[in-house]
């Protein structure tokens, strides 16, 4: 039977990674060289060639970034890494848990480290050469070394628990494991904002004046509980905008990032934020929410299936049952399920997505927002017409064009 699950972890990550070609074949080939007619009110020649030009660098990036993982990864399988990372730690750490946290803090980071470089030319050279990048070498760094920090204490915390769950409890650790998540999962949406987002960026109120005033009018109109209106520093690292709506229940909260109110008018920025209100209205936050709870239930229930299962250690070329071993061979085993629940997610999102514009042109000027929509595609160089086949595999949101079409059958 290890020689089956072999096969389907060797099929799978084959599999995985020629969709992913294939998909980005599609959509490099989708281009055309001159201005679409359909996308003659946005791009002149000169910025959609600049916008043809920043997908291909970052598209080049990407492919020697995935082909260098995907050959490490199948020489790691093949030549039975998995196994000799777990012998070359046994002596010091015994069977222990600390074996297996030591573990998966080996191979995160030395994956980590071998993206830095793709990082730091994508941020320098990418990001600098198109005019986005803001962020100096120092503060690369310093966020790095955060991250890990991050990392450490709350990915690590997290897995000891599951750890501890597993081995203590046995098959049913599932079930605790869920409350666990779903605990995490209401403590992030409520904290995010105020414990975490200060690690890295600084975030003050929006100061009185007209973008104030029309934001609050918004709020009390749509009776929506805002609380905070912030700004944060995005700045820092880049020009690109964007803002979102944290918090839950009656305690909500608006972020802006202060490159989204220089680029935008007020009208425009009240649109975006319709948009979010709308989200909350339609009650999409609840269901992201429940559906997150329950893709998490699944994921642990059949985990609580193959977790105990010797063979999936020995596929990877043990001798006997490690944890560690099979949460890796189960991790890539789920990949086909977590590929089909993405996709539904990703059709659920679009949906919503129109839902929110409808929303907000309902509320506010259908101009305003359409014109929005489109600076912050265009100022941002977004792909304007990715081949039907990636939207539909990796979209959250529909295209620019899609959502304008919508927008003005709904105006």
């Amino acid at each position: 039977m290890q020689a089956v699950y072999f096969n389907a972890i060797l099929v799978i990550l084959v599999f995985g990674f020629v969709v992913e070609q294939i998909l980005d074949f599609l959509n490099s080939k989708n281009k055309e060289t001159t201005v679409p007619e359909d996308l003659r009110n946005f791009y002149d020649q000169e910025k959609y060639t600049k916008s043809l030009n920043y997908k291909r660098a970052h598209n080049k990036v990407g492919n020697i970034s995935g082909w260098m993982s995907f050959v490490a990864s199948m020489l790691f399988l093949l030549l039975g890494g998995f196994n000799w990372l777990n012998e070359l730690l046994l002596p010091e750490f015994g069977d222990t848990l600390w074996l297996s946290l030591v573990y998966f803090g080996v191979l995160f980071f030395a994956s980590d480290i071998m993206g830095i470089p793709f990082g730091l030319y994508a941020t320098f050279v990418i990001e600098e050469k198109f005019g986005f990048n803001k962020t100096t070498p120092t503060t690369y760094f310093i966020d790095k070394i955060k991250s890990y920090a991050m990392t450490i204490i709350l990915g690590g915390g997290i897995m000891y628990v599951l750890l501890l769950l597993i081995t203590s409890i046995g098959e049913q650790f599932w079930l605790y494991a869920w409350a666990v998540m779903v605990a995490i999962m209401i403590f992030t949406n409520f904290f995010y904002t105020t414990l975490f987002v200060p690690i890295f960026n600084k975030l003050t109120s929006l100061e009185d004046g007209e973008l104030r005033t029309e934001i609050e009018k918004l709020a009390a109109k749509l009776n929506f509980p805002l609380t905070k209106i912030q700004v944060m520093n995005a700045s820092k690292r880049t020009s690109k905008g964007n803002a979102y709506f944290a918090g839950f229940g009656k305690k909500k909260s608006i972020v802006l990032f202060d490159t989204l109110i220089e680029k935008h008018e007020v009208d425009e920025l009240v649109g975006i934020l319709a948009h979010e209100i709308g989200h909350y209205k339609k009650k999409h936050i609840i269901g992201n929410m429940v559906q997150g709870i329950a893709l998490n239930g699944l994921m642990l229930w059949l985990l609580s299936w193959f977790i105990f299962n010797p063979e999936l250690s020995m596929a990877l070329g043990a001798d006997q049952l490690y944890i560690h071993l099979n949460l890796i061979a189960f991790g890539i085993l789920y990949g086909p399920i977590s590929m089909i629940t993405g996709l539904i997610g990703n059709v659920i999102s679009r949906k919503n997505e129109y839902e929110a514009d409808a929303y907000a042109i309902e509320h506010t000027k259908p101009e305003a927002l359409k014109t929005a929509l489109i600076r912050l595609s265009t100022d941002s160089l977004s792909d304007l017409k990715p081949h039907p086949a990636y939207v539909f595999m990796h979209y959250s949101h529909p295209t620019l064009l899609q959502r304008l079409k919508a927008i003005n059958s709904n105006a």
